[in-house]
């Protein structure tokens, strides 16, 4: 049987069709929403596959937020009136304990569950704290402390780790917190009220895009890389076993007779290694054609396959000679019963075939190991 092997012309105006059709087939696997694969195994995989990262981004995000919460302290003097100052400290440090709490949980099993609610819940407690300190402030001092609220949105969508769905409930909850309590009870003026919104707001539109951005290529990649190693794999599979029957090749043969070899001189047992010929087979082929033949060769390998152990190996060497190693076959007299059963199994009739062409077979037998053996 002949194969032929070709490379089909790239043309420019494929491209952007292929193109298309991936990132379809990328948004067909993903809610648009959540980003979440709709195929639970693939999310496993991926949540799996993404712990690592996200588990040292995470401790990074908290360490780099909590010195930057602990340095807004350093406006205090300037906008902070004295007799707030001990409130303040302590409502900062109080939101502190959540990152803490979460850095150390980080280093346990209950963070590779959790962790996404747990790097939001880091967001929503540096938010929470500043509007806590904007209530007790007055409207002057708020224009120095609601562009944290700014810096938190960001954090949450872009820097602490968490899924964009959770970051987005996150910031919408502080948005939505902030005029609750600023526009309904502090009753901010309009504008200072508005001009507040509208960085917030935009902050949400900026760190969520290029939040929601970022962890749909994360995850674009991921499929990607999936795509890519099992497309190795299969090319892996194609090189070492014989494209018509699936059994191993030569050269994976040769690997697994090396190990076979190497076993059984550490394990001192017996191994069997058979040379397989089909008698017959040549005069099949001339009479009804390599397509006949080539059913039979199939047929074999599914016969020897069922015939040996699952730890045995049965490969095609190449026309109609095929190989069985057997490991651990005990004696001499098992390796002859294994090679009267495959004699047997190889001539049971053949439906495809007319009586006067079946086949049978010669095998050849090798007992291992012994004294200055070698595979090749």
């Amino acid at each position: 049987m002949e194969m032929t092997w070709g490379i089909r012309p790239c043309k420019i105006r494929e491209l952007p069709i292929h193109k298309v059709v991936l990132c379809i087939l990328i948004m067909a696997a993903m809610h648009p929403l959540t980003l979440g694969f709709r195929d639970r195994g693939l999310e496993d995989n991926y949540l799996a596959a993404s712990l690592g990262r996200e588990r040292i981004q995470g401790r990074t995000a908290m360490i780099v937020g909590t010195i930057v919460y602990l340095l807004y302290g350093l406006l205090d003097p300037w906008v902070v009136p004295e007799s707030h100052r001990t409130l303040i400290w302590t409502i900062r440090l109080t939101a502190l304990t959540v990152p803490l709490t979460v850095y150390l949980l980080s280093y346990t099993p209950l963070f590779a569950r959790y962790r996404h609610l747990l790097l939001a819940s880091v967001g929503l407690a540096a938010g929470i704290g500043l509007i806590t300190m904007l209530a007790t402030l007055s409207v002057k001092s708020a224009a120095n402390f609601y562009p944290g609220l700014v810096l938190a949105t960001f954090y949450t969508y872009n820097f602490i780790g968490t899924r964009f769905i959770y970051a987005l409930c996150v910031d919408l909850s502080l948005l939505l917190a902030y005029n609750i309590l600023f526009g309904g009870f502090q009753h901010y003026p309009a504008w200072v009220l508005a001009s507040h919104d509208f960085f917030i707001i935009s902050a949400n539109l900026i760190g969520g895009i290029a939040g929601y951005l970022s962890e749909w290529q994360r995850r674009q990649l991921f499929l990607r890389e999936r795509e890519l190693d099992t497309e190795r794999h299969l090319q892996q599979v194609r090189a070492l076993h014989d494209p018509l029957t699936g059994l191993p090749n030569r050269e994976l043969l040769y690997d697994r007779m090396e190990n076979a070899v190497a076993q059984a001189q550490r394990a001192g047992d017996i191994f069997s290694a058979m040379f397989i010929d089909l008698d017959g087979f040549k005069e099949v082929n001339d009479r009804l054609g390599h397509e006949t033949g080539d059913q039979v060769l199939r047929t074999v390998a599914r016969r020897l396959r069922v015939a040996v152990r699952e730890s045995d190996t049965v490969a095609r060497l190449g026309g109609d000679e095929f190989f069985v190693i057997a490991r651990g076959i005990g004696t001499e007299a098992g390796a002859q019963g294994l090679c009267h059963k495959l004699i047997a199994t190889v001539s049971e009739p053949y439906p495809e075939l007319p009586p006067a062409l079946q086949l049978s077979a010669s095998v050849g037998i090798c007992i291992f190991p012994y004294p200055g053996m070698s595979v090749k």
